[in-house]
């Protein structure tokens, strides 16, 4: 593995392992009151442009940190959703 995967498994590592906490705090508390609901629908339908990207160009730096990320930020905006049709029933 050359230098320059080797960067791009580390920036890709280093943006994924970053939604671990909200993760963590969703299911925690629960609560995604305080999310944007926008933002994350946004970043996930943009995290799914990069795998695509990934995954046509055959970039392991680009899929595997966008894929664990896209299920991360994905679980947050399922949970989000979720969340939000709840409270539109009470």
């Amino acid at each position: 593995m050359d230098y320059i995967n080797i960067i791009g498994f580390i920036g890709g590592g280093c943006t994924t392992i970053s939604f671990i906490p909200q993760v963590v705090l969703v299911l925690k508390t629960k609560s995604t009151k305080d999310i944007s609901l926008m933002m994350y629908s946004i970043f996930v339908f943009g995290i799914s442009l990069w795998l695509l990207y990934g995954i046509l160009s055959g970039a392991l730096p680009v899929v595997i940190p966008n894929l664990i990320t896209f299920v991360l930020a994905g679980s947050i905006l399922f949970m989000k959703v979720k969340n939000e049709i709840i409270q539109k029933n009470r």
